[in-house]
C-alpha cells in the first residue's frame, strides 16, 4: 500500500509574529519552523496504516530550502521517502496553485491513498486536501478520526458537530483530511534520524510539474486587528437588566 501524506512547514506555534514590512506576509527571519500539527497527525496515521498493511510512506512537502529540516523529522519518523516541491515563494500561492504543484507530484506515484492534515496553522484554510482530491479526481473524505483499510476499499469516520460522527465507505485510491487527536504522535528515535540521513529526498521544481498557473486569489494585505473597548451599563431593576444582556450577547455578541 502506497500512502502519501502532504506536510506543510509553518511557524512553531509560541512564535511572536510580525507583519513583514510589504505587509504581505509576516516577517519570517526571527522565527523557527515545525511541522504543521494535523500533517503530524495525518503522517502518524499513515505509518499506523504502513505497520497494519505493509507498504510505504511518501512525505511530500511544498516549501522553501528551510522546509527539507521538517521533511528529515518525517523521515526520522518512519516515512520511507520523500518529495520537496522547492519554491522559495510559497507563502504567496494560494489554494489552487499549491494544490496543483502537490497534485502533479502525487500523481507520479499513483498512490493508493493520499493523507493531509485538516488544515494548516498557519492559514487555516482547511481547503487543500478538497482541491487536491479534485485535481487528482479521486473521492475525500474530510475531518477524519478513524481509517479502516478492507482490500481495494475504506471506512472511515468523520467527526461531525455536537459529538456526532459519521462512518462513511469509499473505494481505493482516496484522499482524506485527517483530524488532529485522530492518535498519539510518535517521537522520533535516535535510530530514525540517522536512517533519515541516508533515506531518499527527491527536489522537484514548480516548472518541472507545469507550473502554478496563475493564481485565483491574492493575499493582499496582513495585519493585526484593531483592539477596542466599550462599556455600556443597563439602567433597571436586576431582571430588566439580565434580559438586555442576554439580548447583546445574542443578536450583537452571538455567543448565545
Amino acid at each position: 500500500m502506497k500512502i502519501i501524506v502532504a506536510i506543510k512547514q509553518v511557524p512553531a506555534r509560541d512564535s511572536q509574529l510580525k507583519v513583514a514590512a510589504d505587509g504581505k506576509w509576516i516577517a519570517e527571519d526571527d522565527l523557527t519552523f515545525e511541522i504543521n500539527e494535523p500533517d503530524a497527525y495525518a503522517l502518524e496515521e499513515a505509518l499506523q496504516l504502513k505497520e497494519k498493511h505493509g507498504g510505504e510512506v511518501i512525505a511530500l512537502c511544498l516549501g522553501p530550502a528551510r522546509a527539507a529540516s521538517t521533511i528529515r523529522e518525517a523521515l526520522a519518523k518512519g516515512a520511507d521517502r520523500a518529495i520537496h516541491i522547492e519554491e522559495e515563494n510559497a507563502s504567496a500561492l494560494d489554494t489552487l496553485a499549491v494544490a496543483r504543484l502537490l497534485a502533479a507530484a502525487a500523481k507520479t506515484e499513483s498512490p493508493d491513498l493520499v493523507l493531509t492534515g485538516l488544515q494548516s496553522d498557519d492559514l487555516g484554510y482547511g481547503q487543500a486536501g478538497v482541491v487536491l482530491a479534485e485535481l487528482m479526481g479521486l473521492p475525500h473524505a474530510t475531518i477524519i478520526m478513524q481509517v479502516e483499510v478492507d482490500g481495494g476499499s475504506l471506512r472511515v469516520k468523520r467527526e461531525l458537530e455536537d459529538g456526532w460522527f459519521q462512518y462513511v465507505a469509499m473505494p481505493l485510491p482516496a484522499v482524506l483530511t485527517i483530524q488532529s487527536g485522530i492518535n498519539k504522535l510518535r517521537y522520533a528515535t535516535l535510530m530514525g534520524i540517522k536512517k533519515a540521513k541516508t533515506k531518499e529526498l527527491k527536489p522537484l521544481s514548480p516548472v518541472a510539474l507545469g507550473g502554478t498557473g496563475q493564481p485565483a486569489a491574492l493575499l493582499d494585505r496582513v495585519y493585526a486587528p484593531q483592539r477596542s473597548k466599550q462599556t455600556q451599563i443597563f439602567e433597571g431593576d436586576a431582571k430588566t437588566a439580565a434580559a438586555q444582556l442576554v439580548e447583546k450577547l445574542k443578536f450583537e455578541a452571538r455567543v448565545l
